[in-house]
């Protein structure tokens, strides 16, 4: 079928990428295989062969790679227009109903209600976490020398405490390298396609760059100019400007170096409210990585000289979901031009295959941090040397949620439920246990 007879109208693109940003439950797998359907199987917009391409290339940028993928296919459908539309037709949805919630969070945390509901829905979370590093180990991790990366990625993390962008880099130049050598390491075959020649699109990418580049700067630059930069919507802006730039893996990936950060380095929440966070993006439609908007509204609403906090919370939400996603449509219009020759490169090949094997170690490091803070109301940190070992309050055991954690298990993993109906059990189970307690 010739790209003319299956090419959509911009008004059709809107429609179906305005019915993909409602419907998209369920993390980046089930937003991927959701777009898949729509898109490549019953539209036939995209051909399969090209989906997948572009789904492994936007696996290698930073940042959320369902909603990168979904504007790749705006823009291979109707250029930069197109791009942008469905980019953010793939996000406001969800970043509508997250700011909703989080604006209810901040007014309502502190009642007995509330935190009985969400201690529900942190144990349904951890089950679902778990349930995703299973599904993506198993998809990831089909050599022995991916496992090891894996396994010393965990380590790197959760023992050693290195630098999140650190384990990236490393996965990523020790994937390079191996390639070049050892590709069936890899999974790779033993030679690649050759680059394509041509034209390169120099004029484009650079053009993308410096627009996207100032879309990215400007209220940083705003914020910069009217409230300083010791203003707490300076540190949201900054911070999550970093993340969107050493977001590689996709948001499982980088949860634990923002939680670490934004619990520990600044104080803008405390760990089982990172939790919450988390599992308010787990019940709403859009990327994952909308839990930053949570974290954003938070960080202003509890300090927001010389705001009201209502409106603090809103513009440090505003502010996040800004930084995080602007450098996402830099990467698409600025690379997307080169997806097809630099998808037949080997090394680069290699280098995502190493990087998406690290990217499970990283989860495994989340999930561990995660469970313990389901469980336990209180967990210290002991070092020796370079190693850091986590110390759980067994005094502070939280009976109710390691409880309804193994409820969780039993109905995601035996009874193989949907995730929606294994939140509202548990939380009508927090509810419950609340009331025993009483």
């Amino acid at each position: 079928m010739s790209e003319a007879e299956t090419s959509p109208r911009f008004d059709q693109l809107l429609r179906v990428f305005l019915r993909i940003g409602l419907l998209s439950f369920g993390g980046p797998a089930g937003q991927i295989a959701l777009m898949h359907r729509e898109l490549v199987e019953e539209r036939q917009w995209v051909e399969e062969e090209d989906y997948l391409h572009a789904l492994n290339f936007c696996h290698l940028l930073p940042g959320p790679e369902a909603q990168q993928l979904a504007t790749w296919i705006g823009w291979r459908l109707h250029g930069w227009r197109g791009g942008l539309a469905a980019g953010l037709l793939f996000v406001i949805p969800g970043a509508i109903v997250i700011l909703a919630l989080s604006m209810l969070y901040a007014i309502a945390a502190n009642l007995d209600w509330f935190v009985a509901v969400f201690l529900g829905v942190k144990a349904a979370v951890l089950a679902i976490v778990v349930q995703a590093l299973l599904r993506i180990a198993g998809r990831a991790l089909n050599s022995p020398f991916k496992k090891v990366l894996a396994i010393a990625a965990f380590i790197s993390l959760f023992l050693l405490d290195l630098p999140f962008p650190l384990i990236v880099l490393g996965a990523g130049l020790i994937g390079v390298s191996v390639a070049a050598v050892r590709p069936h390491w890899l999974s790779l075959g033993q030679s690649a396609a050759p680059v394509e020649d041509g034209p390169r699109p120099w004029r484009a990418t650079l053009l993308a760059v410096l627009v996207w580049g100032i879309i990215w700067a400007v209220p940083m630059a705003l914020v910069a100019a009217t409230l300083g930069r010791e203003h707490v919507l300076w540190d949201i802006g900054a911070f999550f400007s970093q993340l969107a730039v050493v977001t590689f893996g996709g948001a499982y990936a980088v949860l634990a170096y923002m939680a670490q950060e934004a619990v520990q380095g600044f104080g803008w929440l405390n760990a089982r409210e990172m939790a919450d966070g988390l599992g308010l993006a787990e019940t709403t439609p859009g990327p994952l990585i909308l839990v930053t908007q949570f974290v954003g509204y938070l960080a202003a609403y509890r300090t927001p000289d010389p705001f009201t906090p209502l409106v603090a919370g809103l513009l440090g939400a505003g502010l996040t979901t800004w930084v995080t996603f602007a450098p996402c449509f830099l990467w698409i219009f600025a690379l997307a031009p080169w997806i097809d020759r630099l998808g037949k490169a080997v090394r680069l090949k290699g280098g995502l295959a190493a990087v998406t094997a690290a990217v499970v170690g990283v989860i495994a490091n989340l999930t561990a941090w995660f469970a313990l803070h389901v469980i336990f109301t209180s967990v210290g940190e002991a070092r020796m040397g370079p190693v850091r070992f986590y110390l759980p309050d067994w005094a502070n055991f939280d009976w109710r949620a390691a409880l309804l954690s193994a409820v969780a298990f039993l109905l995601t993993f035996g009874a193989k439920w949907s995730v929606f109906r294994v939140l509202a059990v548990c939380a009508l189970g927090g509810l419950a246990l609340s009331l025993v307690s009483l």
